[in-house]
C-alpha cells in the first residue's frame, strides 16, 4: 500500500478538499476519491523518507527523568501484582507519550521476548538507562526481587529530580538578575552615557574638569560604541570556549576543585554529593550489587570529579582489603564524620543500605535547609549589587552637573 496526497474539488459545491489516501497504485487512488463523490486535480505520492523527517522533526528528542521514575514506579506495581514481564511492558509502551520513549520500550520489549534479559535490553539504550539502573535491575533478577529493586529505583530517581529541581529553582533568580543587569549595564553604556556626557561638555566646555568616575564610565561608553564589532564576538568566542573547556575531564576537575572552595556554595554542594552517594550506594548495595561494584558505578553518579577520585581511589583501597568506613573517614575534607560513623555500624551489623538510606534522608533534609537559606540570601545581595551598579552611573552623571552649577554660582 502507497500513501497519495490528493487536491480534489466537491461534486456539489466545487469546494476544495486535501487530504491523504491510501491504495495499491495511482489508478486505485484516484478509483477511491471518484467514489467520494471528489474530482481529482491533483494526486501525489508520499514518500516514506518525507514521512519520517516529518515526523522526527516534531517529535521530543529526548526523555524526561519524570517520564522515566513514572515508568520505573509502573513497572515494579504491575510486577508486583503478578502481571508477567512482557504483558508490563506491552502496556506501558502502548500508553506512554513521548514517542521516542515508547519506540524504545517497543525495542526492549521485543529483546525481552526473544529470550534477552530485561537487564541486557536496557543497555542497549545507555542514553536512557543509566549504569546503576541496569546493574541494580540485573541483580533484582538474579535474586527474583525485580519488583522491589524497581522501587528503590523509583524512590531514588524521584529523590535525585527533587534535589535538581530545588537547586534549579534556587539559581534561576539570580541567573535572570545577572542578565538583566548586563543588558541594563550595556544599554546605559550605549545610549544613555553618551548623550549625557555630550551634554555635560556642552555645558562645562572642552576644557571642564570631570570627576575621575565620569571618566572612566565616558572611557567605557567610548570603548564600546567604537569597538563593539569586536568586544561583542570577543565575548561570545570566550563564553563558547569556556563552555567547551568546562566539558573537558580536566576543565571540568578545575571548576569542580574551584566550586568546593567557595565559602556559601561549597557546603551545598558537599550535602549534595554526600547525599548522592548514600542513596545510590545504598540502593545498589540493597539490590545485591557487589560492594567494589557498587562503589564504582556510584562514583561516576555523585557529580563531582574530585569526589569521583576520592570514591575509585577507595575502591582501590578496598580491592586491598581495607574497609569503606576507615577510607571515607581518611576523607574528612569530603565527607562528614558521621557518614564514616554510620558506615561502620552498616558493616557491623551488616545492614549499610538500611543505614545510608537513613544518612541520605538526613543530608537531602539539610540540602533544602542550605538551599533556602542561600536563596533568602541571595535576593538582598543581588539588590545591591544593581542598586550599586545603577549608583556608580547615578553618581558618574551627577558629579559633574553638580560641579558646573556649582562654578555658575561662583
Amino acid at each position: 500500500m502507497a500513501t497519495f496526497q490528493y487536491i480534489a474539488t466537491s461534486n456539489g459545491s466545487n469546494k476544495i478538499v486535501k487530504g491523504e489516501i491510501e491504495a495499491l497504485g495511482r489508478d486505485d487512488a484516484i478509483k477511491s476519491i471518484t467514489k467520494q463523490q471528489l474530482t481529482p486535480i491533483s494526486i501525489k505520492p508520499v514518500t516514506k523518507l518525507s514521512n519520517e523527517i516529518k515526523f522526527s522533526l516534531l517529535k521530543p528528542r529526548n526523555i524526561k527523568q519524570d517520564e522515566l521514575s513514572i515508568f520505573t514506579r509502573q513497572l515494579s506495581t504491575m510486577i508486583n501484582a503478578g502481571v508477567p514481564l512482557t504483558r508490563s511492558l506491552n502496556s506501558l509502551q502502548e500508553h506512554a507519550e513521548n514517542p521516542v520513549f515508547r519506540d524504545t520500550l517497543e525495542n526492549i520489549k521485543g529483546d525481552v521476548e526473544s529470550g534477552v534479559s530485561l537487564a541486557d535490553a536496557l543497555s542497549k539504550h545507555p542514553k536512557v538507562f543509566s549504569d546503576i539502573y541496569v546493574n541494580m535491575v540485573r541483580a533484582g533478577e538474579a535474586a527474583g526481587i525485580l519488583d522491589e529493586v524497581l522501587n528503590r529505583l523509583a524512590v531514588q530517581q524521584e529523590k535525585s529530580a527533587t534535589i535538581r529541581k530545588k537547586i534549579k529553582s534556587a539559581m534561576t533568580y539570580p541567573v535572570v538578575l545577572v542578565v538583566i543587569s548586563v543588558l541594563a549595564f550595556f544599554g546605559l553604556m550605549i545610549f544613555v552615557i553618551p548623550k549625557i556626557g555630550q551634554i555635560i561638555i556642552d555645558l562645562g566646555g572642552p576644557d571642564a574638569e570631570l570627576p575621575l568616575i565620569t571618566k572612566i564610565m565616558l572611557g567605557i561608553s567610548n570603548f564600546i560604541i567604537s569597538f563593539w564589532y569586536i568586544l561583542f564576538p570577543v565575548i561570545g568566542v570566550c563564553c563558547v570556549g569556556i563552555k567547551k573547556y568546562l566539558a573537558t575531564p580536566q576543565g571540568k576537575t578545575k571548576f569542580h576543585i574551584a566550586i568546593l572552595k567557595l565559602p556559601a556554595v561549597s557546603t551545598i554542594i558537599k550535602k549534595v554529593a554526600v547525599a548522592r552517594f548514600a542513596r545510590t550506594y545504598a540502593s545498589l548495595i540493597g539490590a545485591g550489587v557487589s560492594v567494589i561494584e557498587a562503589l564504582s558505578i556510584t562514583s561516576r553518579t555523585v557529580g563531582n570529579k574530585v569526589y569521583e577520585s576520592a570514591l575509585q581511589e577507595a575502591c582501590t583501597r578496598l580491592e586491598n582489603g581495607e574497609q569503606l568506613s576507615r577510607v571515607i573517614e581518611e576523607k574528612s575534607d569530603l565527607f562528614p564524620s558521621i557518614l564514616a560513623q554510620m558506615l561502620a555500624v552498616g558493616e557491623e551489623t551488616g545492614q549499610t543500605d538500611t543505614v545510608l538510606a537513613k544518612v541520605a534522608d538526613f543530608y537531602e533534609e539539610e540540602v533544602d535547609t542550605a538551599i533556602e537559606s542561600i536563596s533568602s540570601i541571595i535576593e538582598p545581595v543581588m539588590i545591591v549589587f544593581m542598586g550599586g551598579m545603577v549608583g556608580l552611573i547615578a553618581a558618574s552623571v551627577m558629579l559633574p552637573i553638580a560641579s558646573l552649577s556649582q562654578n555658575v554660582k561662583e
